[in-house]
């Protein structure tokens, strides 16, 4: 019997709120098999996998968890608004990026910021969203302030808007000076340019624009908040992969706790990613729903219901009957490498429910002619803390300590895509 500590992280949970406390407490439970068709008959070719089993999955996700997101057609806008050859003491290229998203009916930017190593002609880069704004994830003083809204809790944040003191405040998070000399890229954008991360009845941010006139009412499967972002993040991708010094056929998204999430769905909507990770995501992410331990389906709907569809409400307290579950979720980026990282102290995001996903994705790698979980075998006990699985196409770490992106889990990324990326060769080409 193990004791668990639920951690409260983002959402302002009580640990008063009911929750499963012991890894006995766990029900027993059936897992939906990636290789088997809806019908019930096996998938037996990496070619009945790509040509119909995954899409079968994907669709229930969009469905029944995330959301299905419109179309995009036309091609994006965008404008380099600043660009300085030598930042961080003359190690990068440092650019800010303004992407129109929507023009009606007000319109809509994401600001990207990149910096490229200067010793690299073509880098890799690392692209996630941020919780309050570019301007925190570096003490540079020219990195414009987001003037979009930020939630309450922010450092820095008054009235509901970014100040100075808020500046630099998430570089403990985005260590770019060692993701620089590591000869990666780094972009990055404020998820609220792209969506509010508040319940506002869908009317602001990207889903304002993709609204019927006269609309009052969302369809079940409509997209939620998590599928706005994702959907920004290609539209990002969509950029990066036109700018001089990115090389767009190695980008990794990345993303922490509801960004986590992001990330994953991301790089199952868009196979253009080379790579996704996903930093203590938990339930919605990498977690096992089924196992319904620390934050669940019924608790994360409760608390921010509008990351996901309507359809979502229906698995409250009843996850058995979820047609899909998360290592379904890490399977959808086969036969792409994946890594899935967790923490001792973050309970709440089970992360025996994040490991366990990933074994249970190796069969679909394997099936592609990949190793899925540390290479040749899928291990079945939870690795001890700071001992990295890294050397499959899915990675995964147990960290020690609590819900946070560090330096030390970008070092394990890194050393994940430098093997992927063949970084010897991309660094020996400069």
């Amino acid at each position: 019997m193990v004791t668990v500590m639920l951690t409260s992280v983002c959402l302002g949970q009580s640990n008063s709120i009911p929750v499963l406390k012991y890894e006995s407490q766990v029900p027993s439970y059936t897992l939906p098999d990636p290789l088997t068709f809806a019908d019930g008959t096996p998938v037996k070719t990496a070619q009945q996998w790509t040509e119909t089993r995954r899409q079968q999955i994907f669709d229930l996700f969009a469905t029944e968890v995330y959301g299905k997101a419109p179309p995009t057609t036309e091609k994006v806008k965008y404008r380099i608004i600043s660009e300085k050859a030598d930042a961080l003491g003359g190690k990068a290229t440092r650019r800010e990026i303004a992407i129109t998203l929507a023009e009606e009916p007000k319109p809509l930017v994401m600001t990207v910021l990149l910096y490229l190593p200067n010793h690299v002609e073509k880098a890799p880069v690392f692209f996630g969203l941020n919780f309050f704004g570019n301007h925190t994830i570096t003490y540079e003083n020219d990195v414009q302030l987001n003037p979009n809204f930020m939630r309450a809790h922010g450092v820095g944040v008054v009235a509901g808007k970014a100040t100075e003191a808020s500046r630099g405040t998430a570089q403990a998070a985005w260590p770019v000076d060692l993701i620089i000399e590591r000869g990666f890229g780094l972009a990055t954008a404020y998820n609220g340019d792209i969506d509010p991360d508040f319940d506002d009845g869908f009317k602001n941010g990207i889903h304002a624009a993709f609204s019927q006139a006269g609309q009052t009412s969302r369809a079940s499967d409509d997209w939620g908040s998590i599928c706005a972002w994702a959907w920004g993040l290609s539209r990002g991708l969509d950029v990066l992969q036109q700018i001089s010094g990115v090389d767009g056929s190695k980008v990794a998204v990345i993303g922490h706790s509801r960004l986590g999430k992001t990330a994953l769905w991301a790089g199952a909507c868009d196979q253009r990613f080379a790579m996704a990770i996903s930093n203590n995501s938990g339930c919605g992410g990498a977690a096992i729903s089924r196992r319904q331990f620390g934050e669940t389906i019924a608790k994360i709907n409760h608390a921010v219901g509008y990351w996901f569809c309507e359809n979502f409400k229906k698995y409250n307290d009843n996850e058995e009957k979820l047609p899909v579950d998360q290592h379904e979720l890490i399977a959808l980026m086969a036969p792409r490498p994946v890594y899935v990282g967790s923490a001792t102290k973050d309970l709440w995001a089970d992360p025996k429910g994040e490991f366990l996903a990933c074994v249970h994705a190796g069969p679909v790698y394997e099936l592609l002619g990949k190793s899925g979980l540390n290479g040749t075998f899928s291990p079945v006990e939870l690795p001890r803390p700071d001992q990295p699985l890294n050397t499959g196409n899915i990675g995964y770490h147990l960290r020690t300590g609590s819900h946070a992106l560090t330096e030390y889990d970008w070092i394990q990324y890194m050393d994940f895509a430098s093997r992927h990326f063949d970084m010897n060769s991309v660094l020996s080409n400069n």
